[in-house]
């Protein structure tokens, strides 16, 4: 599996938890944005948008179109 696969996959499973966790009790809108250290998605946001920047890296590699 190549690294870009990798990340497509984390990213995937990550929304796959969110969802559950949406479907199960909902989500605040002040959890997701301003999470608390013991929540669950501290840290989602940072995590989720670097594995997407780092998918877009990849695929401008792949592409030629970035050095």
């Amino acid at each position: 599996m190549s690294d870009k696969q990798a990340k497509i996959k984390k990213m995937l499973e990550m929304q796959h938890k969110f969802i559950e966790r949406e479907h199960a009790g909902g989500v605040l809108m002040e959890e997701y944005f301003t999470p608390s250290d013991d929540s669950p998605l501290k840290g989602y946001r940072d995590e989720y948008r670097d594995l997407a920047m780092g998918v877009v890296g990849d695929a401008h590699k792949e592409r030629g179109s970035q050095e």
